[in-house]
């Protein structure tokens, strides 16, 4: 075979970057592949628009059907995003016996267990690097190079809009609300990013994230997320003083017999691998039993980065093409996926150290009211920073506990809402890596 031919769906910011590099690599795309990859259709619902790259005359077409229909045509690009129509033109290409590649991570995480199935059953390939980290090779690294590991440990940085965002409310003391304003002038979040700041995004990759570390589709609801909305500067502030800064980290960790998956803003050391990953940048820690710990880092999001492993897919396949092999690789990388199914660990039964921030009345005996329940609920405290400043009548007192449990800490929290010398909601930030 000569040439593999590629078939586009959705000619946005991913799908321009993707044909961008179809075009300008061209020769070195063929020398690696063995052959030519074409562009022989775009689908798209506007084909006026310019996107800054020439289009050869009569590849753009509104109808995506055209694509799946054309039995020259190897392999479908889904980059249009959205879930309906997206899952839709899928399932339909697979049907077709067309291999599929997608960045679509939202729905991956959502309806991952029918689109996985669907590749098994008519015998194709799927393949989504870009639905994590952007250009970092992750998901690759994941099903091929650390396939012999039992994956111990999963820690990112996967949102880059929340990174910088909480990057320039760190070093420049922003609020959250300007920080926020100027992502979405720079153009690194939509308006408004709420799937970016509050979590969505980041569960979304790791729900796929660790249903490859473990065989199974992992139910993408049963995944704790908590976003970054409600941080302040003064909370970055407190933490650098008790020496840690504040990242939006999702996180696995493998318990035999259930999993660890939580998104949340957490309080990481200063000299933690995470701390220095600062504005828009992705970084993703794997530990396996035999490999050991291995970082990725890098852009996690953009036009050329996403377009970047959007290629590398579509040279995999388009090399599995050219040999004619049909299907070499699981979605999950199992050929024979784990018996049991895996429990997502409940919240609830988290054990880590917390942060605490109480705006308290400046009167005698606050403190040991608080640390009184705090007691009764096992919860024992670390460190505490008590202000003497008043802030609209009340005084900040933060601590940092010891190890606790979360269904403890809620308990206790609880109770304290009906303390009369508290004169606001507690933040509460959970501690990863405590130096304790």
């Amino acid at each position: 075979m000569n040439q593999v031919n590629i078939g586009i769906i959705g000619f946005g910011t991913v799908g321009s970057g993707t044909l961008e590099i179809l075009i300008n690599n061209r020769e070195i795309i063929a020398s690696r592949v063995g052959c030519e990859m074409v562009v022989k259709k775009i689908a798209d619902l506007d084909i006026t628009r310019d996107r800054g790259i020439p289009v050869p005359s009569g590849l753009l077409t509104t109808d995506a059907m055209e694509i799946i229909r054309d039995p020259s045509i190897h392999i479908v690009a889904e980059l249009m995003g959205g879930l309906t129509d997206a899952k839709a033109f899928i399932l339909r290409a697979m049907e077709a016996g067309k291999h599929v590649v997608t960045a679509n991570k939202a729905l991956l995480a959502e309806h991952g267990r029918e689109i996985y199935g669907a590749a098994e059953k008519h015998g194709v390939s799927l393949a989504f690097e870009a639905s994590v980290g952007g250009g970092i090779p992750v998901i690759r690294s994941l099903r091929e190079g650390l396939s012999a590991n039992r994956i111990k440990t999963i820690m990112g940085i996967l949102n880059g809009t929340s990174n910088y965002i909480l990057t320039r409310m760190s070093q420049d003391e922003l609020p959250y609300g300007r920080a926020v304003e100027e992502a979405i002038r720079l153009g690194y979040a939509e308006d408004p990013p709420t799937l970016d700041v509050d979590g969505t995004d980041a569960a979304h990759k790791l729900a796929i994230l660790v249903s490859i570390a473990f065989g199974r589709p992992v139910p993408f609801k049963s995944i704790y997320r908590e976003g970054i909305d409600h941080l302040t500067p003064d909370d970055i502030r407190f933490a650098s003083e008790f020496g840690y800064c504040l990242k939006l980290l999702a996180i696995s960790r493998n318990l035999g017999d259930r999993v660890e998956a939580r998104v949340h803003p957490a309080m990481v050391p200063l000299d933690h691998i995470m701390a220095n990953v600062n504005g828009v940048y992705n970084a993703i820690y794997i530990d396996g039993d035999f490999v050991g710990p291995n970082l990725y880092y890098g852009h996690g999001a953009g036009r050329k980065p996403t377009g970047s492993a959007v290629v590398s897919d579509l040279m995999h396949l388009g090399r599995q093409i050219r040999c004619g092999v049909k299907s070499i690789i699981p979605p999950l990388a199992h050929v024979q996926p784990p018996r049991r199914e895996f429990a997502i660990q409940p919240i609830e039964e988290l054990r880590t150290s917390y942060y605490f921030r109480f705006s308290a009345k400046d009167r005698p005996g606050v403190l040991s009211r608080i640390s009184g329940i705090l007691g009764d609920n096992d919860i024992s405290i670390y460190s505490v920073i008590q202000k003497g400043r008043e802030v609209d009548g009340s005084v900040p007192v933060v601590m940092l506990t010891h190890e606790a449990k979360e269904s403890s800490v809620r308990k206790a929290l609880e109770h304290m809402e009906h303390l009369d010398v508290l004169t606001d909601k507690t933040m509460t930030i959970r501690v990863e890596a405590s130096k304790q």
